[in-house]
């Protein structure tokens, strides 16, 4: 584990009464959605630890960050490792008051197609990781009566075929938060989870290379088809987080769609049916792996180090 302290020269930009001053922890902070949401945390006036596992990237987002900060690089599947990084901020930074659990990894193409290990690993860090997450860092939010964030998706409302490690342990992690959130209340700990849709992060910058992805974003309503920076997302998460909102929907029409999960999975399997019929088997194993640069640093790293390591605890 590697870490590093940086200083604040200067005051946040606008600092929020209800965050400033306070210590926020953010895992799958390299890049994307986490590193935008650092930067919109740090503006708000918060401390910054930014939990990943590239070193440099992570060095690179503290970098911009205008509030001290500190980069502990750790696999959220290593419990060891996430319980030496919240010993270490709260020794350098304070106790957490906000801990979002962030850090997911996606793999695409059929399931009998994909390698098991990195079926498996999909669902350990999009799963298991943020269940270490919360156990590493419950202690902390106890002490502060804090604000526990879920990074959950409309994966979990659809499941889309192609994609089942990824939305398994999206609904899994949805289901999570929801049985944590009563079992903390009477510590004065708030769960929250967070409905992401389409985000440019590099892990769907393949997204339409995936013939059934592709048709399905295809019949979607205009509106839902767009694209959303990961600047605008984390504006709705920091929102979320000030407010200690149960529930967070980026983009806020995601709201509307609760009452109609139920007719998710219909619809969604009409159009993956189709496709699945007029293509062939082999463009699908064309695109099968995993997604993004941070799914790929993630699974080469745990190439070279998680294979040889014990099963991580729960």
């Amino acid at each position: 584990m590697h870490r590093t302290a940086s200083p604040s020269p200067t005051g946040p930009d606008t600092p929020d009464p209800r965050l400033g001053g306070r210590v926020a922890v953010v895992t799958g902070a390299a890049r994307g959605i986490g590193e935008a949401l650092t930067r919109r945390l740090s503006e708000a006036g918060m401390h910054i630890a930014l939990v990943g596992r590239e070193a440099g990237t992570l060095h690179a987002a503290a970098s911009a960050l205008s509030t001290p900060s500190l980069c502990v690089e750790a696999d959220v599947t290593d419990q060891d490792a996430l319980d030496a990084a919240a010993r270490t901020v709260a020794d350098r930074l304070g106790p957490a008051s906000v801990v979002v659990a962030n850090a997911g990894v996606a793999a695409g193409g059929p399931f009998r197609m994909t390698d098991a290990d990195l079926w498996r690993r999909v669902v350990d860090v999009n799963l298991v990781g943020s269940a270490n997450t919360a156990r590493a860092f419950l202690p902390q939010l106890a002490r502060t009566h804090g604000y526990f964030l879920q990074i959950a998706s409309t994966a979990a409302f659809g499941s889309a075929p192609m994609m089942s490690a990824y939305c398994a342990s999206k609904a899994g992690a949805e289901s999570f938060a929801l049985s944590l959130r009563y079992e903390v209340e009477p510590d004065g700990v708030t769960v929250g989870v967070a409905y992401l849709h389409w985000t440019g992060t590099d892990m769907i910058s393949g997204l339409d290379d995936h013939p059934v992805l592709r048709a399905l974003r295809a019949r979607q309503p205009w509106f839902a088809r767009r694209v959303h920076t990961p600047e605008q997302v984390a504006d709705r998460l920091a929102a979320g987080i000030a407010h200690r909102a149960p529930a967070v929907y980026a983009p806020p029409w995601l709201r509307w769609c609760q009452p109609l999960r139920p007719l998710f999975p219909a619809l969604v399997g009409r159009v993956a049916r189709a496709e699945i019929r007029r293509t062939p088997t082999a463009d699908f194993a064309a695109d099968t792996g995993i997604m993004g640069e941070g799914g790929r640093a993630d699974w080469q790293a745990y190439q070279r180090t998680g294979r040889d390591r014990p099963p991580a605890r729960d």
